[in-house]
């Protein structure tokens, strides 16, 4: 399951995001070894596709995609110095794939900015300065051992591991992520288990006013380099409290066809390249999520590892074959469905069924 963590200043609306998104929480018990905490709420990607699928096949249950969003509490100026709670929260994402970054840009003078002004590319860099400082200190631990041990000659094959971390110590000193840092294959390789906070993807949520939500003028404050989605969060914690029918009056009165939420987590997608395969059946109607350019065996080990090893092939139908032939049947009788091998690149939408050897 894809995991994304919740940075930003205080009073930049994030707790608010994150309390519209856990409304949109999914039912836990179909996702295996996920612990929900009172700061982690697992969601469901958006995908009209699995109801459609679902009430063609007759499925007893429907399962989407879902993203696991942890929420974090708010990082201040100097919290790499120990101001305010400091950043012993950094360690709860660590781990997680990718990190939106909430960032004020809406005016209320009732919600006071922790530094006095509605400033988002200054609040932006201060966030940022904090996650490098937090890596900053990793990367120092860890290339003082590389250091040592190379001095040492006990390790000699430490070269690229060291090289990697020379390069991001040097960028990270300098206040800068370490994802504008470019490594060779073999450093890349040698640092892979390495999770710093700033070598993953950055999606910026720019929390605006409600008249700016669904402006197609609306430009980034945040400059080039950062990939920037606007969102009213007011608006979407409005819409969170609604029933569905409510919901989607209100996105129609203000032109708006997917809920800023479903915006973001499309985004997120976008972000990491990833992509959905189909299946289904009277069982059941699941999303599985995989990376662009995933070939099939690999996607079939997503259901189950034994699938990739024993994989023999794959029968394919295209979503939207799959609806204008009726369904499987009809695909089959039409030429839609196709049998595919090991080296088949996966679509997204791809209604599958896999063949699995003993």
């Amino acid at each position: 399951m894809l995991k994304v963590g919740i940075v930003g200043l205080p009073n930049v609306g994030k707790s608010t995001l994150f309390t519209a998104l856990t409304k949109k929480q999914v039912d836990c018990a179909n996702f295996p070894f996920c612990t929900i905490e009172p700061n982690v709420g697992v969601v469901e990607v958006p995908d009209d596709r699995i109801r459609v699928l679902s009430e063609m096949t007759g499925s007893k249950k429907r399962i989407p995609a879902a993203i696991e969003f942890v929420d974090i509490a708010g990082l201040v100026k100097g919290a790499h110095k120990g101001e305010g709670l400091g950043n012993k929260f950094l360690s709860n994402i660590r781990e997680t794939d990718m990190i939106v970054h909430v960032v004020r840009q809406f005016s209320d003078s009732d919600v006071t900015h922790v530094d006095g002004s509605v400033d988002p590319l200054r609040d932006v860099e201060i966030i940022e300065l904090e996650l490098a400082m937090a890596d900053l200190a990793t990367v120092e631990k860890m290339l003082d051992g590389v250091r040592g041990k190379m001095r040492a000659g006990k390790s000699p094959d430490l070269a690229a591991q060291g090289s990697a971390l020379e390069k991001w110590h040097a960028v990270l000193t300098a206040g800068k992520l370490a994802n504008t840092v470019e490594l060779t294959d073999e450093e890349k390789e040698a640092v892979s288990s390495v999770a710093l906070l700033t070598n993953k993807p950055i999606l910026y949520i720019v929390n605006v006013d409600e008249a700016a939500a669904n402006d197609p003028a609306w430009m980034s404050p945040l400059g080039a380099g950062r990939f920037a989605v606007p969102i009213s969060v007011k608006i979407e914690a409005e819409l969170a409290g609604m029933s569905a029918d409510d919901a989607k009056m209100m996105l129609a009165e203000l032109g708006m066809g997917l809920s800023g939420l479903d915006k973001v987590i499309g985004k997120c997608y976008e972000l990491l390249r990833l992509m959905t395969y189909l299946t289904t059946g009277e069982q059941e109607t699941r999303a599985w999520t995989i990376p662009v350019g995933t070939k099939a065996p690999q996607a079939a080990g997503v259901i189950h590892t034994d699938f990739e090893k024993n994989f023999i092939r794959a029968e394919v139908i295209a979503y939207d074959d799959f609806v204008k032939c009726g369904g499987e049947s009809g695909a089959r009788d039409t030429g839609k469905l196709r049998i595919e091998g090991k080296d088949y690149v996966m679509q997204d939408g791809d209604v599958c069924h896999f063949r699995i050897g003993a």
